[in-house]
């Protein structure tokens, strides 16, 4: 029986300032939906829901009475049960500044320095760096990197955002060049001097920024301080719905509540309890959380080591940690500084302040980072229960958890006992991730060696493994064998064996990679290995001799460094008008409303009178019959109003092949079946959970690219250019080479999940809509098409959207249609938000790409003829996979004339989630196909990728292999420009010393040009519309078909009416894009949002100065104002439509030549990457990028997008990598196995210059930029294959390997052989199913 718990007490704590009394607080409700959905403070955002991305992230605040100290710390609210934060003070993004009083200077500079674009990350960054104010109101440039490295942002690349934290820092951060208006860059100081236009490099202004005031922050409610030394503290019980949580005050009332409940897990952050209930749906009925408890928060220090209380954060033991090694002598710390150095990319700030040391402890994660360092050090766990105190080793045995070794029913864990190393004794932690931070090892390790003194015999050895098993593993087999032997070569290759031996890991494993992680396991052994002969070198070098010289690098860490760079742009022409903003950096028309939170996105729409939430089922097969849907037992829970499935759709279900809810059959798993509607969303989830779905499986399910040819499944035509005579060049060239290259897709993980509010009206079928998405009319399109209703009843609303990269084109017209068919059935407003997931799941992304190439070239390395073919992965439905694979064949070329070239591509139909647009549309994946050529060929010459691009460049006046005329001399400069800027011949010299000295490390260089296009070859989809109100006070309101998704459209457009109406800016205000003032708008896409949109908005405001151009002749002298009026009185129309045709493209498939694009981009990219050949991690060090802007309208945005593409693509092509199993589940479904950049990612130098050129034929001579930088990220895979070329060129290896991408650390480190890849055991693929597979 439970003992009978009392009543529920009152929750009482702060926010912002304000004291909040809960009468029901719930267990299992966490402090983001409490801020976002009872308190309305919708400033913290839902991004991940699992602490991976700073999204929602807040500063909590507790008061300390033993010390009398305020302890501040950041956390992710989504992990935060809010029964937690008894006592204790929460301020969000908006208790720090508003726009309505005043904002802090941490929201200022964020804005002024560019740091947000769509804004949805901006409120955690501010926190983040709020947080690190609070405790240190001077950080160093290291601390605010450390503090952002909890937080993820997909639009800007970070720079600005770190840039906007080190104006807080003491010392000038910025470029010490700034100040004189010459640049650092330019080694001769005259040439830009005699360049005809001058350049710029300040994008914002620091004397706007107002000072930081520490004595102005809100102070601690003096209440919480008075509860918090309260002497009669007692006992508090919290009762929710399903769950019960008690908080106890003292050790013994802790130690009763564990003995009555034994099964009750121990709540102190969070962090592992709260994402099994939320991932795992792990169901607790009663939660004990201790962290009242005083006697688990102490530091002990004896002469033979420190003992750490289990209540501290691993904030907190970092700090004590360091101080311990600041104090005691180096030998005695080795366990303490290994577990520094993990504790530093552990995570992120948020999770190492709320994880405990002794949850951490004791919930034994396969993948800790600490377990196996503190087991190495021969750690010891403090126990206490009912029945006394009890030791227990940190041992093998406990991690392995072997029963005997675990802890009794009712026993806490209250400390950590952590021994002082001696001198004879080494300890080391190694891991690899896939990236340096805020990653779960793929591996890592704990060991030790103890030495009989004065020798290099061993007394004791000690290998924890974490990730190559189901918990933790421990060598004890190896260790014991080799007590006694010397440490030497002989003894590690013995280890290196019998290590391979003892830890197997199976073909099949969970996670995959096993033949990389079985190559880590010995390899990190071998780093080990070479750490302790170097330490044993330095306690005596006459008996121990040094590692090599060429190895001691194999043992550096890459450093984590804060990234600075340059920026430079075409400074405004000083005649230009004051007032007019075009060509200046202005700052986001959002940006302050971003970072004060106050920005509204769709879900922080206060909710709707009888509001429903929806929660999807989705298939579990790839391809199946369905036999039946069972709702019986969903529509008995609480709270359920409907379940809808295809049955319910009025209209098509299927519109062009865009299946809404499955019907007969399902084609891939994540399709949508049926939706519950509740009234709350956790009510909705329970219920999609009870649906039963019994399916019958159909062959063939068609996963793969190589499945889709066997089984000769497309989506579309098979599309070709051709120019020249192809099989006669070949016949002519002095050799010819073939070869294949796979390029994984990539996800598209927009910081704001697809979300939808849908409004059915009482009248005459009308439905209002308020979505983030790129392509209202779409959406329009298909909610007609579903209810059969005319589309002039269905009005779109998109103010802003988090961040879209193309994924937002076609999949809210889906979505949006399923939810408006639920708004239909149960007459009620519906809230549809897809968790992350559920996103990634079902929204898919970009295609995966294979690529085949035949080459016919001279022995000088001109290139004659190309073969190439092109299949991609397009999923289950059409979507845009046909003009997607138009794209690939017409950008196949990138810069290179090859005068016999022959291009085919076609899309393959799969049973996978159907892929959609993604920023660059093709040409990301096409290209790498190009370049790896283009390598191909050098290495078969002799000669440097970078010459044989320059051989095969484009020169003069050409026209492209589809017969359109262009003129590459802006790709020449970039390209100049990128070569003698970036020092790239001196810097390439470097790398090659660098590389003759190091054997297991090795630099790499790659210069990539770019030629790009904008645009659609279909003129119709290039066409836009604006409306634009003048109002009788003068201000002015302008609508246009554009959407905002944080490129700053909205922000250009601002800047262009207010050049052609020639008034300020702050007269001008654009409220949102909506189908019913501009209709029949074309998507938000292409590049080209500027250029339609701006044109139009351009033809609007001169349509209304000419009918004010009789009122100003007569009164020139005038005001804005003054003419308005008059123009009323005179009744002149004051509002106006504004069109623009479009460009007009065309491609004529039947002749194989057309004009597609407008115009061309183009660019250059040179970047510098160090690797590890023993792990595969890589180390990005600088990168310059010139990109062909011609005039750019506002460069602040410009290079923000060139900048946020950059690094986007360089996830892409790296560390960004989608799991599917081989039946087409996709395994990568949040932050914790799917790894975007964080900012330890982003070169430790970045540069950005925009070169000018002039483009008649766009608006004010300028250029689409939203897509061009993700190409470029390219540069760092083919500096990475640079970087491989060299180690495998010393290892007197074949030059020439196949190149895929992403370049993972897995591909780098098994594109070397070594004697430990040669070590490894390998499977027989025909003999097992792998866990994961490639669908490229």
């Amino acid at each position: 029986m439970m003992p009978s718990l009392s009543n529920s007490d009152e929750l009482i704590f702060f926010v912002n300032g304000r004291k909040v009394i809960e009468k029901n607080a719930d267990p299992e409700v966490n402090l983001l939906f409490y801020l976002r959905k009872c308190l309305h403070l919708t400033g913290t955002k839902y991004a991940c829901g699992g602490g991976g991305c700073g999204a929602c992230t807040v500063m909590l605040s507790r008061y300390n009475p033993k010390t009398k100290k305020i302890h501040h710390y950041p956390a992710t609210a989504c992990l935060v049960p809010v029964c937690s934060l008894y006592g204790m003070a929460v301020t969000t993004v908006q208790g720090i500044g508003s726009i309505k009083t005043r904002i802090h200077p941490v929201q200022e500079r964020l804005a002024k320095c560019h740091g947000t674009q769509c804004g949805f990350c901006s409120p955690g960054m501010v926190m983040s760096i709020y947080t690190l104010l609070r405790n240190h109101p001077e950080p160093t440039p290291e601390q605010i990197t450390e503090a952002l490295g909890g937080n993820l942002c997909r639009c800007t690349g970070y720079r600005p955002i770190v840039e906007s934290g080190k104006t807080f820092c003491v010392e000038s951060t910025v470029c010490q060049m700034k100040g004189s208006g010459k640049c650092c860059m330019d080694q001769d100081k005259e040439s830009l001097m005699s360049r005809e236009e001058k350049m710029c490099t300040k994008l914002y202004d620091e004397d706007e920024f107002q000072p930081l005031d520490p004595s102005q922050e809100p102070i601690f409610p003096p209440e919480l301080i008075r509860m918090a030394e309260d002497p009669n503290k007692r006992r508090l019980t919290f009762k929710g719905e399903r769950t019960t949580w008690i908080a106890p005050v003292t050790l013994d009332d802790l130690l009763e509540l564990t003995a009555n409940f034994p099964k009750a897990p121990l709540v102190m952050g969070n962090t592992t309890v709260g994402p099994s209930m939320k991932f795992e749906d792990e169901f607790y009925p009663v939660f004990i959380s201790p962290v009242g408890i005083p006697e688990l928060y102490f530091v002990n220090t004896t002469d033979d080591g420190v003992t750490i209380g289990a209540g501290y954060s691993l904030a907190q033991l970092n700090d004590t940690l360091h101080f311990i090694v600041s104090e005691q002598p180096k030998e005695k710390t080795k366990t303490h500084r290994a577990l520094l150095k993990h504790l530093r990319t552990l995570a992120g700030a948020q999770i190492r302040n709320m994880a405990t040391l002794g949850g951490h402890v004791v919930s034994r994660p396969n993948f800790s980072d600490l377990n196996p360092i503190l087991a190495a050090g021969n750690a010891v766990i403090n126990l206490v229960s009912k029945d006394g105190e009890r030791q227990i080793p940190l041992d093998g045995p406990f991690l392995e958890r072997v029963p005997e070794a675990n802890l009794r029913p009712g026993e806490v864990v209250l400390s950590i006992y952590i021994p002082y190393s001696s001198q004879w004794h080494f300890v080391s932690g190694l891991r690899l991730a896939q990236r340096q931070e805020n990653a779960f090892a793929i591996v890592n390790t704990g060991m030790s060696v103890k030495f009989e003194d004065g020798t290099n015999i061993i007394k004791d050895l000690q290998m924890f493994y974490g990730n190559v098993g189901p918990t933790v593993v421990s060598a004890g087999h190896t260790c014991r064998q080799l007590i006694e032997r010397q440490w030497d070569d002989q003894m590690l290759s013995d280890a290196c064996r019998w290590v391979l031996e003892e830890i197997q890991i199976p073909p099949t494993a969970k996670g995959g990679m096993v033949e990389f992680r079985r190559t880590l396991t010995i390899s990190l052994l071998f780093k080990f290995y070479l750490q302790v002969r170097q330490g044993l070198n330095e306690m005596d070098p006459h008996k121990f001799p040094d590692i090599p010289e060429k190895f001691v690098s194999a043992l550096e860490d890459f450093p984590i460094e804060t990234p600075q760079g340059v920026q430079m742009f075409q400074c405004v022409d000083p005649h230009q008008s004051p007032q007019d903003p075009v060509g200046h950096p202005v700052m986001h028309q959002s940006a302050l409303k971003h970072a004060t939170g106050e920005a509204v996105f769709v879900d922080d729409i206060p909710p709707v009178n009888q509001e429903l939430f929806l929660a999807v089922v989705t298939s579990t097969r790839a391809h199946a019959k369905i036999i039946s849907i069972d709702t019986s037992e969903a529509m008995s829970l609480p709270g359920v109003v409907d379940v809808i499935t295809a049955e319910d759709v009025p209209g098509d279900n299927n519109h062009n092949g865009e299946i809404l809810y499955a019907r007969h059959e399902v084609i891939c798993v994540g399709q949508i079946i049926c939706t519950v509607a509740a009234d709350t969303y956790a009510h909705a989830k329970e219920a999609a959970k009870k649906v039963k779905i019994a399916y019958e499986d159909i062959e063939p399910k068609i996963i793969t690219i190589e499945q889709a040819l066997e089984h000769n499944s497309f989506l579309s035509v098979e599309r070709k250019i051709e120019k020249g005579n192809v099989e006669n060049a070949f016949e002519q060239v002095d050799q010819i080479i073939k070869g294949e290259v796979h390029v994984e897709g990539q996800e598209h993980f927009y910081m704001e999940t697809q979300t939808i509010l849908v409004i059915p009206k009482a009248e005459d079928k009308e439905m209002v809509l308020y979505l983030g998405t790129q392509f209202p009319t779409h959406v329009q399109e298909y909610v007609s098409a579903a209810l059969k209703i005319p589309r002039s009843r269905i009005a779109c609303h998109m103010k802003r959207a988090g961040g879209a990269f193309g994924g937002k084109v076609t999949k809210p017209a889906l979505l949006g249609a399923i939810s408006a068919v639920a708004a239909h059935k149960t007459g009620r407003p519906i809230r549809f938000i897809l968790e992350r997931g559920d996103d990634m799941l079902i929204t898919a992304g970009r295609h995966p790409l294979l690529g085949k190439y035949k080459i016919g070239f001279m022995n000088n390395g001109e290139i004659k003829a190309a073969d190439v073919e092109y299949y991609t992965n397009g999923g289950c439905t059409p979507d845009e996979s046909d003009l997607v694979i138009q794209f690939i064949v017409l950008k196949s070329e990138n810069a290179y004339s090859i005068p016999n070239f022959r291009c085919r591509g076609r899309p393959c139909k799969t049973n996978l989630p159907s892929n959609t647009a993604f920023r660059g549309f093709g040409f990301p994946q096409a290209t790498v196909v190009v370049e790896a050529y283009i390598t191909a060929v050098a290495a078969q010459c002799n000669l440097l990728p970078e010459e044989v691009r320059e051989i095969n460049m484009y020169k003069k006046i050409s026209k492209t292999a589809y017969n359109q005329t262009f003129n590459p001399e802006p790709l020449r400069r970039c390209w100049k420009d990128c070569l003698e800027k970036s020092s790239f011949y001196a810097r390439k010299q470097a790398a090659e010393e660098f590389n003759k000295k190091n054997y297991w490390k090795k630099r790499g260089l790659a210069v990539m040009p770019m030629k790009y296009t904008i645009g659609i070859p279909i003129a119709f989809y290039n066409q836009a519309a604006a409306l634009v109100h003048i109002y009788l006070d003068g201000s002015v309101l302008v609508t246009h078909g554009g959407c905002e998704l944080g490129q700053g459209l909205h922000t250009k457009m601002i800047q262009v009416a207010s050049r052609e109406l020639n008034i300020p800016s702050s007269y001008i205000h654009l409220s949102e894009t909506d189908t019913t003032t501009v209709p029949n708008a074309v998507f938000t896409a292409g590049s080209m949002g500027t250029d339609i949109n701006g044109r139009a908005v351009q033809n609007a405001c001169q349509i209304l100065k000419e009918r004010l151009q009789p009122i100003i002749r007569k009164n020139p002298e005038g005001k804005w104002e003054e003419w308005i009026a008059k123009a009323f009185e005179e009744s002149i129309s004051l509002s106006a439509t504004g069109y623009f045709k479009g460009y007009q493209t065309y491609m004529d498939w039947e002749k194989e030549e057309g004009n597609p694009y407008p115009y061309f981009v183009y660019g250059a990219s040179c970047s510098e990457v160090e690797v590890d050949c023993l792990t595969g991690a890589h180390k990005h060090l600088r990168t310059d990028i010139f990109m062909d802007a011609a005039f750019s309208i506002n460069p602040a945005v410009d290079i923000g997008q060139i900048e946020g593409a950059f690094i986007q693509g360089m996830g892409f092509y790296t560390i960004e990598e989608l799991k599917y199993s081989p039946e087409g589940v996709l395994y990568s479904r949040g932050p914790d196995d799917y790894k975007i950049p964080t900012v330890t990612e982003i070169p430790k130098e970045f540069y950005v210059t925009l070169v000018h050129s002039r483009n008649p034929i766009a608006i004010y001579s300028s250029k689409g930029l939203g897509e061009a930088g993700m190409f470029l990220g390219s540069s760092v895979l083919f500096a990475i294959y640079d970087a491989v070329t060299a180690a495998r060129r010393e290892r007197g290896l074949n030059k020439f390997f196949p190149l895929s991408s992403p370049a993972t650390p897995e591909m780098i480190r098994m594109s070397f052989q070594d004697q430990f890849t040669d070590m490894i055991p390998r499977d027989d693929p025909s003999t097992f199913h792998p866990w994961s597979i490639h669908v490229s």
